[in-house]
C-alpha cells in the first residue's frame, strides 16, 4: 500500500499557511464554523488562481491534504509539499497511487481538498470532473463547498502573478452535503447523478458567496 500523507505534516502546513496568508493578504473567512470538527471530509474548492489552495490550507479550521498536479512537485517546492501532506496526482491518467492516498486520508478521518474543475479556470464550477463524485461516493464523506473570491481580481505590483499584497481575499465555507443518494451504489449512473448533485450544490454556494461578499459574477 502507498504511504499515506502525513497528518502531522498537514498540520505543520496549516500553521505555516496561517502565517503566510494572514501576513501577506487580508483573508476574510466566512462560515468556517460549518466545517465539521472531526471525521472524514472533502473540501471542494473553486479554482481561478494558484493562491486558492494555499489560502484554503491556511484559513481552514482543520489540516487538509490537497490533490495537486504533479507538475507542481518540482525541486524544493515539491519536497516541501510532500512533507506537509499534500498529494501529487497525474491528471493525464487514473493515478492509482494518488487515489489510494486520497482514500486513505478519508478512511483515517482526515480532510481531503479537491479542485473539482480539475484545472485553473474561471473558478465558477461550470465543468466538473468525475473524481470528486468518486471520492465522495466511495468514502461516504460529506462535501463542504468552498468559494475563494478575490484571488484573481487584480495583479500585484511587486509580484505580477499574485494578488496585491494586503488585498482582501474572501473564503466562504458552505454547509456540508452528501453526494450520494444513500444507496451506496458506485455504478456509472450513480456517479453521474452524484456529479450532477454536486455541481448544483457548488454552483448554488458560489452564487450565495458572491452575494454575501458583494463580489462580481466575473473576474472574482
Amino acid at each position: 500500500m502507498s504511504e499515506l500523507p502525513s497528518e502531522k505534516g498537514a498540520e505543520v502546513g496549516r500553521r505555516i499557511g496561517v502565517g503566510l496568508m494572514y501576513g501577506l493578504w487580508k483573508p476574510r473567512v466566512l462560515g468556517s464554523w460549518r466545517v465539521p470538527a472531526s471525521g472524514p471530509l472533502i473540501l471542494a474548492v473553486n479554482h481561478s488562481h494558484n493562491l486558492d489552495g494555499p489560502m484554503v490550507i491556511g484559513v481552514a479550521p482543520r489540516a487538509s491534504h490537497f490533490l495537486v498536479k504533479k507538475e507542481a512537485f518540482i525541486g524544493p517546492l515539491g519536497r516541501f509539499m510532500t512533507s506537509v501532506g499534500q498529494i501529487e496526482v497525474d491528471r493525464t491518467s487514473a493515478d492509482r497511487t494518488a487515489i489510494t492516498r486520497a482514500l486513505g486520508v478519508l478512511d483515517n478521518g482526515g480532510v481531503l481538498g479537491i479542485f473539482p474543475e480539475g484545472t485553473r479556470g474561471e473558478g465558477d464550477f461550470a465543468s466538473l470532473r468525475a473524481g470528486l463524485a468518486y471520492f465522495a461516493v466511495r468514502s461516504g464523506a460529506p462535501i463542504v463547498p468552498v468559494a475563494v473570491l478575490g484571488s484573481s481580481e487584480r495583479r500585484g505590483r511587486l509580484i505580477k502573478g499574485l494578488p496585491p499584497l494586503r488585498s482582501r481575499v474572501d473564503v466562504v465555507f458552505g454547509d456540508p452535503f452528501e453526494a450520494g443518494d444513500g444507496s451506496g451504489r458506485r455504478t456509472r449512473k450513480a456517479l453521474d447523478e452524484a456529479t450532477e448533485r454536486i455541481q448544483k450544490n457548488l454552483a448554488a454556494h458560489l452564487d450565495h458567496a458572491r452575494r454575501l461578499t458583494g463580489r462580481p459574477a466575473t473576474g472574482a
